[in-house]
């Protein structure tokens, strides 16, 4: 029997609780909302938040974890830094990890990628168009040239990341800017994707076509079997060698 990939979901959950107007989108959390779409798809998902023991993110979690999905926004000097840390060991260990849009400003994003991922940004619920510039990669399964997403929070170039290993997607904005929207990287045995639709004030997380990339992803993003890497001096040598005489 194949093994059920086994995700874990994490929100900083704060937002929903203290905006009426977030809570009536997603009423039991941007969480809550992926991870019932990712189970109808068949993986196991398990929830964690900020305000949990250990972030919600205890060894045990993180080695039982596959994938982990990551959004945060306004509160992300509040993760620990020993919580960083482990995430952070995890992905090079082989977990994958989907950073959510303002999620590029997260403690373990910018760790990952050893830059400021800053960017600019305007939030006047504008028309974005997510063009498919990779359309061979798993993450593109099932979609079509492009997708439009109605009303969007603009982020614009630059992008202080480093260039992707693979761009999947790149926005266009009605304000007429553009963003490397959907970029993969790979840091040890890990790999990371970095997907930037989102925003609590905006039902986006109740569109198809962001579900089915954030699935897509989950499957991309999964551990897969390799050697195990082995680190240290003086290994013994594969070949006979001999000294010069």
């Amino acid at each position: 029997m194949a093994h059920s990939l086994q995700v874990t979901m994490w929100n900083e959950y704060r937002h929903e609780q203290t905006n009426a107007a977030v809570a009536a989108i997603y009423p039991h959390g941007i969480h809550a909302t992926i991870a019932q779409h990712l189970r109808g798809t068949g993986l196991a998902v398990h929830t964690a938040t900020l305000d949990e023991p250990e972030h919600g993110l205890t060894p045990q979690v993180l080695a039982q974890s596959d994938v982990l999905i990551w959004w945060g926004h306004a509160a992300h000097e509040q993760v620990r830094d020993e919580v960083v840390e482990r995430v952070h060991q995890r992905v090079l260990d082989g977990m994958g990890l989907i950073v959510l849009h303002s999620g590029h400003f997260s403690k373990i994003f910018k760790r990952l990628m050893g830059t400021t991922c800053d960017l600019k940004w305007r939030e006047m619920g504008e028309k974005e168009r997510i063009w498919v510039v990779e359309p061979g990669h798993p993450i593109a399964e099932g979609l079509g040239e492009f997708f439009e997403i109605p009303q969007a929070e603009m982020y614009g170039e630059r992008f202080d990341i480093p260039a992707p290993d693979t761009l999947v997607f790149v926005s266009w904005f009605q304000g007429g800017e553009v963003f490397r929207s959907g970029c993969c990287y790979h840091r040890g045995k890990g790999k990371v994707f970095y997907f930037r639709p989102g925003h609590e004030t905006y039902p986006i997380f109740h569109q198809a076509e962001v579900l089915r990339v954030i699935t897509n992803a989950v499957h991309w993003a999964a551990p897969t079997t390799g050697p195990e890497l082995r680190f240290g001096q003086h290994p013994d040598p594969l070949e006979q060698i001999r000294s010069a005489e």
